[in-house]
């Protein structure tokens, strides 16, 4: 895996809080940048799902941009179709799709309607709601440690309970049972470098380097190059 580090810097990057309020929701504007940039500061942002059994935040250590029917590894790619709706929709709703028939994957639409942008939540830490998280990765699958709890897109979706019920949910509405919220820039280094099971032109580094994570965090999954046969997400 072809891998750099950048460091975090408010000089280089567009202020992460424009358009963001006092609670730290951010409005529907914050999602229409560019898809990298949104990507970036996703990092460390905070995501909570509330549901009757209680209350699971996770912090968001890893991410993917996907640039819509301009970028060839996109679901978007081909244009609209039912499956992938949500993501030519408004911005800050997410997009839920199930991969491979198994497992359920979150995106954050971000872009104007039409353009189909969105970023993919990979993995975080679970920093609130801890053993609703344990009992739920538990009943899907071995668990070794909390910092697996949400180490990879389908495990994060299981700890939060995301589903494809939940597929155009509004992230950016405080009231909703499912909220982002974007703390001031994370310190550290972001890496950057190919996004994980892409193949094809979508899955070059040098053209799309778009995978970011928070360089050294223990919550970050591991890199997968594409099967053989040709993927898209």
């Amino acid at each position: 895996m072809t891998a750099r580090r950048e460091q975090s810097s408010s000089a280089a990057v567009p202020d992460a809080r424009a358009g963001v309020a006092a609670d730290g929701v951010p409005d529907r504007a914050w999602f229409t940048r560019e898809v990298q940039v949104v990507a970036r500061d996703l990092l460390g942002a905070l995501l909570t799902r509330r549901t009757p059994e209680g209350a699971v935040t996770v912090r968001i250590t890893e991410v993917e941009a996907y640039a819509g029917p301009a970028d060839p590894g996109s679901h978007a790619y081909r244009g609209e179709t039912a499956r992938n709706r949500t993501m030519f929709g408004e911005p800050g709703h997410v997009y839920v799709y199930r991969h491979l028939g198994l497992h359920h994957c979150m995106n954050v639409v971000c872009s104007p309607p039409g353009e189909a942008s969105a970023v993919l939540l990979r993995a975080g830490e679970v920093v609130e709601g801890a053993d609703l998280a344990r009992e739920r990765r538990a009943a899907a699958g071995v668990t070794r440690s909390d910092v697996d709890l949400a180490r990879g897109p389908a495990r994060l979706t299981v700890a939060l309970a995301i589903d494809r019920d939940d597929d155009g949910a509004d992230v950016a509405d405080p009231r909703g049972d499912l909220v982002l919220r974007v703390p001031p820039r994370p310190g550290g280094d972001v890496a950057t470098g190919p996004r994980v099971g892409v193949s094809g032109e979508g899955g070059r580094a040098d053209l799309f380097p778009w995978r970011f994570w928070l360089a050294g965090d223990p919550t970050v999954s591991a890199y997968r190059a594409a099967e053989s046969r040709r993927r898209r997400r």
